[in-house]
């Protein structure tokens, strides 16, 4: 096993088996990447989670997505999706209509607003997303992404 990871943690004792290793360290890496992630954000005013949204709604414009769609797509679960999307309304991000046809529908939509935060913040998005995993090439990078959708098939 790689000493790095009993150092980072200050861990003295051995891991109890390699699958306890394993999750500690996706655990840890999880939580240094959404804090560099968050710190990249936060001069621009945006959490990671209304940045979830907008990215979400900015993909399906111009029809937008009801709550519970956006829900669903969130890369983090959330259980009061409905005050997350009253806070970024009131901040002019998104824009909200009922349906006509069927009352209990509400689309919610990226206004010209969010689209403009999120064209500010585009660049910094990319080069975060990159820079963690430098020196990774193509190849590595699949191998990881395909390791870790084997271990969600699993949870």
């Amino acid at each position: 096993m790689n000493d790095e990871a009993y150092i980072e943690l200050k861990q003295t004792k051995p891991f109890a088996s390699m699958e306890h290793a394993a999750h500690l360290s996706i655990i840890r890496t999880s939580s240094m990447l959404m804090d560099a992630f968050e710190s990249v954000l936060k001069p621009h005013d945006i959490t990671v989670t209304q940045f979830n949204v907008l990215r979400i709604l900015r993909g399906a414009a111009p029809e937008g997505l009801c709550r519970n769609e956006i829900r669903d797509r969130m890369v983090n679960r959330m259980p009061d999706v409905t005050r997350l999307l009253d806070r970024m309304e009131e901040a002019g991000l998104i824009g909200r209509e009922r349906s006509s046809e069927d009352r209990r529908m509400v689309r919610t939509r990226i206004t010209d607003e969010g689209n403009r935060v999120l064209e500010k913040i585009d660049d910094v998005v990319v080069a975060e997303q990159k820079r963690p995993f430098n020196g990774l090439d193509d190849s590595r990078l699949n191998t990881l992404v395909e390791l870790l959708a084997e271990v969600r098939r699993n949870v």
